[in-house]
């Protein structure tokens, strides 16, 4: 028998945690092929071959239907290999969709309606096609997905003013041109050496939903399937994510609509973030990321975690973030132009605990 390395151990014991368990379950057992990804799951459903948007829509909400009956009676992944592929599936159906949605685009929560498929470009600057700053083995994420095997995608639809990834987030151009072919050939390289999940993220994976989708359309790897995003989609987004998200790795940032419009350039936030964590809980595993922010415990912290608390409790887990320092253009926002502080971190931490918040990853400071 092999004998684990101290950081192997170290990696393999989170799952026995009792919050990783209760938050991160069903991830596990596709990490460790267990059970089948969602995404494969949609390949297997049926449908018949849409002739425009609208039968699209309605075959879509039926098939739904189904994936969530295949998923709930799928308890081993090699049984669930047996069941025969479709000639047109679920998959296909979602591509199909969301490659109409960017003929006039509703990705996220802006909804330019701009046509990015003949050349248009919305708020995120984003194009038709997938540019991808950079790829690779990820090992600085939370212990529960390393080594993740991270996409960064150029450009964003939000302007947080105190990116750590401003060069990518406010640079849609930069980067390669990735073909969704490209893409699943990655995904599959790099689970055969060894990563547990494909994590999709940037700047943003929101405006390349399309081409994420299509290249999922072509892997055939089991490997969960990560969206690691500031979660200012569109319905429309979040419906077709369902069925195609195993856990999703929410940076929720503002406790209001005012510090968003301030600090990330974004209308209608609070709303928005709100129902996309409801609606995503109905069909994945969520990671809530907050990172606590110098001046904004009262406004954004403490709300944060009291919807949280009331809205989705131990079902989730929350990682209480420690590392902002003043990044981008935050040097010329006073507010925001420090470190936070010792006790600014301890006091939300705090915070949660009373509120009875327990499913929590704490960081030092």
């Amino acid at each position: 028998m092999k004998r684990l390395s101290y950081k192997e151990f170290m990696l393999a014991s989170i799952f026995d945690e009792r919050g990783v368990k209760r938050a991160l379950g069903r991830y596990t057992g596709v990490m460790r092929d267990e059970l089948p990804a969602n995404f494969l799951i949609c390949r297997k459903i049926a449908v018949e071959k849409p002739k425009n948007m609208s039968e699209a829509l309605r075959q879509h909400e039926n098939a739904i239907k189904k994936f969530n009956e295949l998923k709930s009676k799928t308890r081993n992944l090699n049984e669930f290999k047996e069941i025969e592929n479709p000639d047109y599936s679920l998959l296909d159906l979602k591509s199909y969709i969301a490659d109409k949605l960017v003929e006039g685009c509703l990705f996220c929560e802006r909804k330019c309606n701009k046509n990015r498929k003949a050349g248009d470009l919305g708020v995120c600057g984003v194009g038709y096609e997938a540019r991808v700053a950079t790829a690779f083995e990820h090992i600085g994420e939370e212990p529960e997905f390393v080594p993740s095997g991270t996409i960064f995608f150029s450009g964003c639809n939000m302007s947080c003013q105190f990116c750590q990834n401003w060069d990518i987030s406010q640079s849609p151009k930069s980067g390669e041109v990735w073909s969704p072919q490209r893409i699943a050939n990655w995904i599959e390289a790099h689970r055969n050496f060894g990563i547990k999940n494909v994590n999709f993220v940037g700047g943003e994976p929101t405006p390349n939903l399309h081409n994420i989708i299509a290249a999922l359309n072509i892997c055939k790897k089991n490997i969960p399937v990560i969206w690691n995003s500031n979660m200012y989609m569109s319905s429309e987004s979040m419906s077709l994510l369902y069925g195609i998200v195993d856990a999703y790795i929410d940076d929720f940032k503002y406790g209001n609509d005012a510090c968003a419009l301030k600090l990330s350039k974004v209308p209608n936030y609070w709303s928005t973030i709100a129902r996309n964590n409801l609606l995503a809980k109905e069909h994945a595993e969520i990671m809530v990321r907050h990172l606590v922010m110098p001046n904004h415990v009262e406004c954004c912290s403490k709300p944060i975690l009291e919807w949280l608390a009331k809205n989705l409790g131990d079902s989730v887990r929350i990682n209480i973030m420690s590392q902002y320092h003043p990044d981008y253009k935050a040097l010329e926002i006073d507010e925001i132009s420090r470190r936070v502080s010792r006790e600014e971190y301890a006091g939300v931490v705090n915070f949660a605990k009373e509120i009875g918040l327990w499913n929590i990853e704490i960081q030092g400071i």
